[in-house]
């Protein structure tokens, strides 16, 4: 006689252990916009080199988003409490270290440690949502969650240019480090005391480090060259861009061997399978590749050759910021009813905007850019939030229910991949043409028109799908939170927008 198990009466302490969560996702995703007005304090006060400054900028996004998969696998097997006490006890100490860096090498591989902890902290962030909520109060503190990863990357660029503001911009650029400190630590001393102690969600099965190790170094094999192609002279370089390959297609075969042996794998393959979510995996990966590297961009141009403080770079952002949650809030309404006709539409406002600062910087040289630029990044940062939610909603529109978690796991790694590896095409052509011909003005342009081809190529990709889902029309709706479905795939995972 079969019994049905009653589901624990819900902890007390669960809003107050989400808050100690919201605290760690909040700093974690902080740090991925708030350095991008420090990069010029970082060129006077630590004699940092256009490569650290990629590195700082790019190898952050890159460890947060290798460590997200297999992060999720640790809490899963071991328990989320643990990953993630340990997770931000290591993103503090790494965020002291920053602060404290004595030279532009040690700075860098700091900023690879911390990434790393960010992307520990992620999964089990989410994780322990779908542990401890259910029904609609789970759908409540996703939604809570989300508002705080927009708050924090709106706010990177100014709460930057503040702090530098305040601390010089010989040493300003500790602060930006340091101001995670107080948080990380109170966050931590709370989560002890608030975090449930909850069983693995997950059967324990052996952890794929091989897969983890191939695609590392793939990645890495793959951006070495772009990241220091001024640093590195001569044509030799460029080969470890079929090494990057060779690695690549072996972590692939890799993964597939996992699956057909019936182990683990550390990325499900059998999503691929999925044209609409391949293509709208593509789209993401690509989007992020451009859109975050604006900022990386404007902020260097504005900062060292047009003479903006670090605070009035920051202020010239809030447009896009502000359009970004205003268009977001109406792209979680209009996707259920236009789907992908949406995210065509958003990047092409992201490619209007973009091209748009182009046209701005030629025709507004000087200081009067940032108020040229307010209204195309205003048109750019809707776009934005007509993109993000509604691609992530319509990618997973297909994704089978017990799936949805390693999907939201896939898309949120190739976002952070993204992120880096534009970071370092965009930031190569920039610096290169500053150092070959040195022209601010017109490197910047040149960065911003290899942004808006990237761009381009994500709407083609949004374009192709939507003309996918009308010859083979189905439901627009996403897959809901379920399972273990966070901890499978390292990122929160989709939830229904209101129509």
């Amino acid at each position: 006689m079969s019994t049905v198990q009653a589901r624990p009466a819900p902890d007390e302490r669960r809003w107050k252990a989400l808050a100690v969560c919201l605290a760690a996702g909040f700093i974690s995703l902080l740090d991925t916009s708030i350095v991008n007005v420090a990069l010029p304090s970082l060129e006077r006060g630590l004699g940092a080199s256009e490569a650290t400054e990629s590195w700082v900028v790019s190898g952050y996004a890159l460890t947060f988003g290798l460590a997200l998969v297999p992060a999720g696998r640790l809490g899963d097997m071991h328990g989320r409490r643990q990953a993630f006490l340990f997770g931000l006890a290591l993103f503090t100490v790494a965020s002291l270290a920053c602060g404290l860096a004595a030279s532009p090498a040690w700075l860098v591989v700091f900023r690879l440690i911390q990434g790393t902890a960010a992307g520990m902290v992620a999964p089990q962030t989410s994780g322990l949502i779908q542990q401890m909520f259910h029904g609609a109060e789970r759908a409540k503190a996703f939604g809570v969650l989300g508002t705080v990863i927009g708050v924090s990357t709106a706010a990177g660029p100014l709460a930057g240019g503040l702090l530098i503001d305040a601390g010089g911009t010989q040493d300003g650029w500790r602060w930006v480090f340091f101001v995670n400190l107080p948080i990380g630590v109170a966050a931590f001393v709370a989560g002890l005391r608030l975090l449930p102690r909850l069983p693995a969600a997950g059967k324990r099965e052996e952890f794929d480090l091989f897969g983890v190790l191939l695609l590392g170094a793939g990645v890495l094999a793959l951006m070495l060259p772009l990241v220091q192609e001024q640093q590195w002279t001569g044509r030799e370089k460029w080969a470890l861009m079929p090494v990057a390959l060779v690695l690549l297609g072996a972590f692939w075969a890799w993964e597939r061997r996992q699956g057909r042996l019936g182990r683990a794998p550390l990325v499900d393959l059998e999503l691929f399978s999925l044209r609409s979510f391949t293509l709208g995996a593509l789209i993401s990966l690509a989007y992020f590749a451009g859109f975050t590297t604006v900022f990386f961009l404007y902020a260097l141009y504005l900062q060292n050759s047009v003479g903006y403080s670090a605070l009035a770079s920051g202020l010239t952002v809030l447009p896009f910021a502000a359009a970004s949650a205003v268009g977001a809030a109406a792209g979680g309404r209009l996707v259920m009813r236009f789907g992908r006709k949406v995210v065509v539409l958003g990047l092409a406002g992201v490619a209007l905007g973009v091209l748009g600062v182009i046209l701005a910087v030629e025709l507004v040289p000087g200081r009067g850019v940032g108020w040229a630029s307010a209204l195309p990044l205003l048109v750019g940062g809707i776009g934005s939030g007509l993109t993000v939610s509604p691609n992530t909603t319509l990618t997973l529109t297909r994704v089978p229910v017990h799936r949805a978690g390693a999907a939201g796991g896939v898309l949120q790694t190739g976002q952070r991949v993204g992120s880096a590896a534009g970071i370092a095409v965009v930031g190569s052509v920039y610096f290169a043409h500053l150092a070959n011909h040195g022209s601010a003005a017109t490197a910047l342009q040149l960065g911003l028109v290899t942004i808006a081809g990237i761009i381009l190529i994500a709407l083609v990709l949004a374009v192709a799908d939507l003309r996918e889902r009308q010859v083979h029309p189905e439901p627009e709706t996403a897959a809901e939170p379920v399972g273990r479905g966070a901890g499978e795939g390292g990122a929160e995972p989709s939830v229904r927008p209101s129509p």
